[in-house]
């Protein structure tokens, strides 16, 4: 007999339901990705955007982080 497969439990700190949306954990695609921490973030933000709090708001953080990276490399 087949057993039902059981939904595991909401978990807001490991398994936060705004960042597994989708069947992929933000943070393993960030470490499969090996970004850094600031594209780490912008990807964070844009793949939560809207889940949690305000979508524009996510977005313009998304935003500072890539500017933050996009600076960081007219340095070299």
């Amino acid at each position: 007999m087949a057993t039902k497969k059981e939904t595991p439990a909401h978990d807001p700190v490991n398994h936060p339901a705004h960042y597994t949306f989708g069947g992929i954990e933000t943070i393993d695609f960030i470490e499969a990705k090996a970004l850094n921490y600031r594209m780490g973030n912008a990807v964070k933000y844009i793949t939560r955007a809207g889940k949690k709090g305000s979508f524009v708001e996510d977005l313009k953080k998304a935003i500072w982080y890539l500017e933050r990276e996009i600076a960081q490399h007219g340095k070299e």
